[in-house]
């Protein structure tokens, strides 16, 4: 089976999730012993994994954190503060809990599978799924080819589709790759141009504007200095001018201005969509496959949980366009997965309460009334 008819048949089974469960759990919220909808997000992300998992009672005990390592060509433009050997190292430092994501999986009882999806160097812990060693610099011509794309997106569905054979209930995305911020910022400033440019008053985009629309979404990543960050949306700038991507086919931009971390990524939130499983997003970067996702199955969307909004500035726009509101607002920006696996415990505890709280009969109180606001 080629890998775009196993993405075609991917899409084709992804079902909308169960709308009688989601209403019957928050039914149950509502009998509850407390103030009607007083825990806000708690109440109706539990009920969004009832629809997910078509059960008034879902579980998130088993999780597992994927995290999709790869690098990228377009370092070789000084747009990143450390070099690229830094992907390989935190890669197995995931192995050692040296890393803080790999802490979080550890304090919240989540499993962890790293993956080289294209690393420019073998690792000896990591499972292997590489696409390729490294993208090739977009700056200078497409980051891959659409067959490398594709076959990036499906390393992500199959994962999703072990992981739930395997029994998990929940998935967190995280990924590792020097340079990624700036793929994320090019495919996001792509796929959002007429979103941005409509909010800026500009009826038709040219290349004028999407060089403002890149100014709008990139930021400083890892921590680059005035100099460094002029010159990531100088590259992200020459990257669009020279692919020229096309907008209306996601595959099209992935492959010319993304990474195969976010294609995994991509794979992973369409596998989870058509598998049943809720799949948590985490920063910028998982943020920028979850778009690309939805642009490749708008369904998918229904599947995601956002975790946190990420303090690069095209975070807040992937997550309007989604209309996605994320549970945690705590100036993050790490991203490996820490933002989505710090999101399990809240789940934690929304299963707790949902599961053992008494119910307004159960305490002999009288239940309070709905009323329109």
């Amino acid at each position: 089976m080629t890998d775009e008819f196993y993405l075609e048949q991917t899409i084709k089974n992804i079902q909308p999730v169960d709308a009688s469960s989601y209403r019957a759990c928050l039914n149950y919220w509502n009998q509850m012993g407390k103030p009607l909808h007083s825990l806000g997000k708690m109440e109706t992300l539990w009920a969004q994994l009832a629809g997910i998992q078509k059960t008034v009672h879902p579980s998130v005990k088993k999780r597992a954190l994927i995290v999709m390592c790869a690098d990228n060509g377009v370092v070789a433009e000084g747009v990143t503060q450390t070099g690229q050997e830094v992907t390989a190292i935190v890669a197995e430092n995931f192995f050692d809990d040296l890393t803080c994501t790999s802490l979080l999986c550890k304090k919240n009882h989540c499993d962890r599978f790293v993956v080289d999806i294209g690393m420019a160097v073998d690792t000896p812990r990591t499972i292997r799924k590489k696409i390729c060693y490294g993208t090739k610099n977009m700056a200078k011509e497409p980051a891959m080819t659409r067959a490398e794309a594709l076959a990036a997106i499906r390393v992500g569905i199959e994962m999703a589709e072990q992981l739930k054979k395997e029994g998990y209930q929940i998935l967190a995305t995280g990924e590792m790759g020097i340079g990624n911020t700036t793929i994320s910022s090019a495919v996001t400033a792509v796929l959002l141009k007429d979103r941005i440019a409509q909010k800026s008053g500009i009826e038709y985009p040219s290349q004028t504007d999407i060089d403002a629309c890149v100014d709008v979404v990139t930021g400083r990543g890892a921590g680059l200095s005035d100099d460094g960050l002029k010159r990531k949306k100088e590259a992200i700038c020459q990257a669009i001018s020279v692919n020229r991507p096309d907008p209306k086919d996601p595959i099209d931009v992935l492959a010319k201005v993304g990474g195969f971390d976010l294609a995994g990524l991509a794979g992973v939130f369409l596998g989870g969509a058509k598998e049943g499983l809720s799949v948590v997003i985490d920063g910028f970067i998982s943020l920028a496959a979850a778009l690309l996702a939805a642009r490749i199955a708008p369904e998918c969307v229904s599947y995601m949980i956002p975790s946190h909004e990420s303090k690069e500035p095209g975070a807040s726009l992937i997550l309007d366009a989604l209309h996605l509101d994320p549970g945690l607002c705590m100036d993050m920006c790490l991203g490996e997965g820490s933002g989505a696996v710090a999101l399990l415990p809240f789940l934690d505890m929304a299963e707790e309460i949902y599961e053992h709280m008494g119910t307004f009969d159960e305490i002999h109180v009288e239940a309070y009334e709905e009323f329109s606001t």
